[in-house]
C-alpha cells in the first residue's frame, strides 16, 4: 500500500471541499483533495443549477397558459415536448458540471487521491485500498445524500431522488411528491405547470423552510389551490404494481383513496455523508444525529486538527454557506494553530416556486426563543394581494412578515412568500448584516411602483408597532397609489 505524508487533507471534492482546498493551498503547499466518487458540486450536478433548469420550463408553460386576464389570447392548445425539456435540462446541467470539473482539472496531479477516505485516527486516513495517508491536519466536507424510510427501497426503479430525475429523457404522466420541503416543491410545481399529474403529501403540517405560522399557512393554501397538497397526510400503504405504484390514503376529508403513479419522488430530506468515515475511531463531539459538532466562525471541531464544512457539517446546507464554510476550514487548517474567526455573512434562504419563498437573518422561531418571556419584538406585515406593481404584473399573491426589537428598533429577520422574493430577501438580509434599524431602512430609497415597495410598508407597519414611527394609514399619498 503506498504510504503518503502531508500536511492538510481536505475530504470531498464539492463546493466545500473545492473552497477548502484553494484557501489551504494559499497559504500551504502540502495539501491534497481526496474525493470518493465524482468531483463536482451538488448544486451542479443534481441541485440548485437543473431544478432552476427545470423550473424555467414551467415557467414558460404556465406564462403562457395565463395570458387572458391581461387580455391576449393565444390561440391554441399549449404543447409541451417532454423530450425537449429534458434534453435542455440535461444539457446546460452538463454544462455547468462541465465548469466545475474544468476547475479540477486544473488542480496538480499530485494534489489529487481518488478513493474513499476512512479515519484510522485523528492523522491517519486510509483511501481506498491503495493508500495510507498521514495529515497534520483534516477538514471534513463529504456533502450530503437524499434520505429517505429503507422501506421504500421495495419500489425499485420506481422510486426516484432529485438525482434521478435530472437524467429522465422524458416527462411521466404522474408522480407522488414526498416531502413539501425546497425540493419538493420546487420539482412538484414544477412538473405540475409541465403537465405531470402531481399528489405531494407531508408530514406534520409543515410546508417549505417556515418557522412562522402565519407565512406557513399562506404558503400551504397557495399551493394547495394549484395542486394536490396535504401537509400531514395519512397514507396507509405504498407498493409496487406493475409498472408504478399504488397508494392508498386518507384525503383531507378522511376518504380513503387509491391512486397509481409512474414514480414516488422522495423528497423527505437530506443526511450528512458522514457514515463511513471512520468516525468511531476517533473521539470526536457529535450531535445527535451522529455528526460531528463545529464551531460556527472557525468550522474546528472538537479534535483541533479536525475541520468540518458544508453539507456534512450540522450546519446550514446551502451552496453559499458552504463555500465561506469551505473557505474558513481551509484557511484555519493552514494556520492552525494560529486559528481565526472567519466571516459569517447573515442567513439567507430563497425557495424558486411561484410565489418564491425567502427567510433572512432570524426565523420566527428564532426570533420567538430570544425573547421568551418578554414582549421585547414585534412582527410588522404586508400582503402582497394588493400591492401596486404585484397586480400590474398579476403576481399579487404573497406576505411578508418582518421582525424587529423594541427599544432599539434593530431588523432581526423576516420570512415571506411573494413575488420577487429572491430579489426582496437581498435588500433584507444586507441589511440585516450591516445591523439596520427599521428607521434606517425605511430612510432608502424606493422606486415607485416596484415591488420593494411592498417591503416598505411592512417596515412602516413595525416601526409603528415598535412606536418608533407614525401609525400606519390606510392610504400613503407620499407611497404613489397600490402601495
Amino acid at each position: 500500500m503506498k504510504q503518503l505524508k502531508v500536511d492538510i487533507a481536505v475530504i470531498g471534492g464539492g463546493t466545500a471541499g473545492l473552497a477548502a482546498y484553494r484557501a489551504a493551498k494559499a497559504k500551504n503547499d502540502s495539501v491534497v483533495l481526496i474525493e470518493g466518487m465524482q468531483f463536482g458540486t451538488t448544486c451542479a450536478r443534481v441541485g440548485c443549477m437543473p431544478s432552476k433548469l427545470l423550473i424555467a420550463a414551467s415557467e414558460a408553460a404556465h406564462n403562457a397558459a395565463h395570458t387572458s386576464p391581461f387580455g391576449v389570447f393565444v390561440e391554441g392548445e399549449i404543447r409541451i415536448d417532454g423530450h425537449k425539456v429534458m434534453q435542455r435540462v440535461r444539457d446546460e446541467r452538463d454544462r455547468f458540471v462541465g465548469f466545475v470539473i474544468d476547475a479540477v482539472e486544473d488542480i496538480p496531479a499530485q494534489d489529487k487521491l481518488i478513493g474513499n477516505a476512512t479515519f484510522i485516527s485523528e492523522t491517519q486516513l486510509q483511501i481506498g485500498d491503495h493508500t495510507l495517508l498521514e495529515a497534520q491536519r483534516v477538514v471534513i466536507a463529504t456533502g450530503s445524500r437524499a434520505s429517505y424510510p429503507a422501506v421504500w427501497n421495495e419500489l425499485g426503479d420506481r422510486l426516484i431522488i432529485n438525482d434521478d430525475l435530472f437524467n429522465w429523457t422524458d416527462l411521466p404522466e404522474s408522480i407522488a411528491v414526498f416531502g413539501p420541503g425546497v425540493i419538493g416543491l420546487e420539482l412538484g410545481q414544477s412538473l405540475h405547470r409541465l403537465g405531470v399529474k402531481v399528489w405531494m403529501f407531508g408530514m406534520g403540517g409543515q410546508v417549505g423552510p417556515f418557522t412562522d405560522p402565519q407565512v406557513m399557512a399562506y404558503a400551504q393554501k397557495t399551493f394547495s389551490d394549484e395542486f394536490y397538497l396535504d401537509a400531514d397526510a395519512k397514507v396507509k400503504n405504498m407498493v409496487r404494481k406493475g409498472a408504478g405504484v399504488e397508494i392508498t390514503y386518507l384525503d383531507k376529508q378522511q376518504v380513503e383513496q387509491v391512486i397509481e403513479v409512474e414514480y414516488v419522488l422522495a423528497a423527505t430530506g437530506r443526511r450528512p455523508n458522514i457514515d463511513n468515515l471512520g468516525l468511531e475511531n476517533i473521539e470526536i463531539e457529535n450531535d445527535d444525529r451522529g455528526v460531528p459538532i463545529a464551531d460556527p466562525f472557525t468550522m474546528q471541531t472538537s479534535v483541533p486538527s479536525i475541520f468540518i464544512a458544508g453539507d456534512a457539517s450540522n450546519q446550514i446546507p446551502l451552496l453559499h454557506e458552504a463555500a465561506d464554510q469551505g473557505k474558513i476550514a481551509g484557511n484555519n487548517a493552514a494556520v492552525y494553530p494560529n486559528i481565526r474567526v472567519g466571516l459569517r455573512r447573515s442567513s439567507i434562504a430563497a425557495v424558486f416556486t411561484d410565489p418564491q419563498l425567502a427567510m433572512v437573518g432570524l426565523s420566527h422561531k428564532q426570533v420567538s426563543a430570544k425573547y421568551t418571556g418578554c414582549n421585547c419584538f414585534e412582527t410588522g406585515t404586508v400582503s402582497f394581494e394588493g400591492q401596486g406593481r404585484s397586480r400590474v404584473i398579476l403576481k399579487n399573491k404573497g406576505i411578508l412578515n418582518v421582525y424587529g426589537e423594541h427599544g432599539t428598533g434593530r431588523f432581526l429577520g423576516a420570512e415571506m412568500i411573494g413575488p420577487q422574493a429572491e430579489h426582496l430577501a437581498h435588500l433584507l438580509a444586507w441589511a440585516h448584516q450591516n445591523r439596520m434599524t427599521i428607521s434606517q431602512m425605511l430612510d432608502m430609497p424606493f422606486y415607485h411602483p416596484v415591488i420593494e415597495e411592498g417591503v416598505r410598508t411592512a417596515l412602516r407597519d413595525l416601526n409603528a408597532k415598535l412606536r418608533l414611527g407614525s401609525e400606519m394609514l390606510n392610504e400613503c399619498l407620499e407611497c404613489g397609489p397600490g402601495c
